[in-house]
């Protein structure tokens, strides 16, 4: 099955080279020669690669490389380029460039480079803020906040509401905590969990309209905006 290409190159022979190659192959294959038609329709379409020209007019192909990382897009990109120093290769790439070919090339080479790219696991973006409702978590930071208020956690408390965020609106069973957060073997006497829930609980929600934290008798406790 063939992918979705977008093809940024404003030199009219390459281009016709690389259409008619790439629609030959099976991929769907669409065209722009301006750099800032490219940001647009990268950023607005969903494409499985991106064949963008170094040089290009109105935005040069590292600019909308890096615009388009800024904005989150993570679309694998090839660049070609007459640019073929070691030291303009090293910018693509660390621009966030996924591979780089130099002009002239053989269609074949391009080829197989756009099916090495098309192979890789389709890149997920980092979780840094986990929520419920308006309780937040910043995993960067380890701050947490409730509409906007900050609130003071113990590391074992944060790692707790963590694994509580993690597993939003889903019952968490006293042995899965134990297990996961202290590597106890569960002990049906211990009050442990419970002692560290009713800490937790006093701390994101006492005060607030609205309890966040729910006893599910007989299994655990659930995270979750919904009683």
């Amino acid at each position: 099955m063939g992918a979705r290409i977008l093809i940024v190159e404003d030199d009219p022979n390459t281009a016709e080279t690389l259409l008619a190659g790439l629609r030959q192959e099976g991929h769907t294959v669409e065209h722009v020669a301006d750099g800032r038609d490219a940001l647009y329709l990268a950023s607005a379409a969903d494409f499985d690669a991106l064949i963008v020209d170094r040089m290009l007019p109105g935005m040069d192909g590292l600019s909308v490389l890096k615009a388009l990382r800024a904005a989150g897009v993570r679309t694998p990109l090839l660049f070609l380029s007459a640019l073929g120093q070691l030291d303009e290769r090293v910018k693509g790439l660390r621009a966030g460039g996924d591979d780089y070919l130099a002009k002239p090339f053989a269609f074949s080479e391009l080829s197989a480079r756009l099916d090495a790219l098309l192979r890789r696991p389709a890149v997920r973006e980092e979780v840094t803020r986990l929520a419920c409702g308006d309780l937040e978590m910043d995993l960067l930071t380890r701050r947490v906040s409730r509409a906007g208020r900050p609130l003071a956690l113990l590391p074992r408390e944060l790692k707790l509401l963590e694994h509580l965020l993690r597993n939003k609106d889903r019952v968490v069973t006293r042995t899965m905590m134990l297990e996961e957060l202290w590597d106890y073997r569960f002990d049906p006497h211990t009050s442990l969990i419970d002692t560290h829930i009713s800490r937790l609980r006093k701390k994101i929600d006492e005060g607030f309209e609205r309890p966040l934290l729910h006893t599910v008798r007989g299994s655990g406790y659930r995270l979750s905006e919904t009683p």
